[in-house]
């Protein structure tokens, strides 16, 4: 069992990392989210879950042990595979998805791509009462955004074509009318700052 990869990142393209670990690169499954924080040719640590199948091995890693716990009891749950797992927690945070069990809030899950109404209703289901009740009652999101979400942000923007300048003028704006739980996701935030500054700069060069 492959449990965690320590090493350099050789790449990151869509929901794949490589890892060089001791000469041999590993590719592991990431969720969108993570894939931001990651950065060619620095040193990550991975927590990882290893999916066998007749036809394949599988590696997905997650920065966090409550990731990796949530990707766990998700792939449990009956019609749930390791991508829909993963594609949970690339639009929620563990902390997310532990208050709508808590709530059985079932909406949470149906906006997920891939998880229609009766798997929705199943996670709540069957996770009920197996989410540490800590897990519960730390999912406050505190008021502004993580430090680290506000660096992905404003460095993304920048990479799509932007002045720093304008980049962060867009985020200080998309920060006032977010709610709390955009504010504390990188790809809520992109969202509303990309929807402020309008066509990317570099489509206009292409013209």
């Amino acid at each position: 069992m492959i449990s965690a990869l320590r090493g350099t990142v050789l790449s990151v393209a869509g929901g794949t990392a490589v890892i060089d670990v001791g000469g041999v690169g590993f590719a592991v499954a990431v969720t969108a989210r993570h894939a931001l924080t990651l950065r060619t040719g620095t040193e990550t640590t991975l927590l990882t879950s290893l999916i066998v199948r007749e036809d394949s091995l599988s590696l997905f890693g997650f920065p966090d042990q409550d990731s990796l716990d949530i990707f766990t009891l998700l792939t449990g749950v009956t019609g749930v595979g390791p991508k829909s797992a993963l594609g949970v927690l690339s639009e929620l945070a563990p902390s997310d998805v532990a208050t709508a069990v808590a709530r059985e809030d079932d909406s949470v899950f149906r906006k997920v791509s891939g998880i229609g109404p009766k798997t929705a209703k199943l996670i709540v289901l069957q996770l009920t009462g197996k989410i540490a009740a800590r897990a519960v009652e730390t999912t406050e999101i505190p008021s502004g955004p993580p430090p680290h979400v506000r660096a992905n942000v404003e460095r993304a923007l920048v990479g799509l074509g932007w002045p720093e300048r304008s980049a962060s003028s867009a985020l200080e704006q998309a920060l006032e009318s977010a709610s709390p739980q955009e504010a504390a996701d990188v790809q809520g935030l992109l969202r509303l700052a990309l929807a402020i500054l309008g066509p990317s700069p570099k489509s206009g060069d292409s013209r």
